[in-house]
């Protein structure tokens, strides 16, 4: 069997947004991901790459507004849905993004023991989950 042999320890993720600005004040300032520059793009549009941890966060404007995903939550349909980031200040983030004026899908609640999420839209909708373990 074949398997992937991977060269680095996380995942980069594009995420295709409406509005750049909006996108860029979610994910590089409020919540401090580091931005590391952008580029434009072949075929149209510009990419915004932001590190989260070793995670890089690719955001994509294309020239021409693409269609919105469906929306409906986690399982409202095929495909992906939402991607989760540990944090050890989850109430406090929490808080920041339903003051900056996001809105939070599942406020901060205990799944188990020690381990706890919440879950906000970035300005696309797209759900960002938040975990913290105790």
């Amino acid at each position: 069997m074949t398997r992937a042999q991977l060269t680095k320890d996380s995942i980069d993720l594009g995420i295709v947004v409406c509005d750049a600005e909006k996108s860029l004040a979610f994910y590089r300032d409020l919540l401090g991901f580091e931005f590391k520059g952008e580029m434009l793009m072949p075929g149209g549009g510009t990419m915004y790459r932001l590190l989260c941890g070793t995670t890089l966060l690719k955001l994509v404007k294309a020239n021409d507004d693409p269609a919105r995903a469906a929306g409906g939550g986690i399982t409202g349909a095929c495909g992906y849905r939402y991607f989760t980031i540990s944090v050890s200040n989850i109430e406090e983030i929490t808080s920041a993004c339903e003051s900056a004026g996001h809105k939070v899908a599942v406020k901060p609640r205990e799944l188990r023991a020690g381990i706890t999420i919440s879950i906000v839209e970035d300005p696309d909708g797209n759900l960002v989950e938040f975990l913290q373990v105790a």
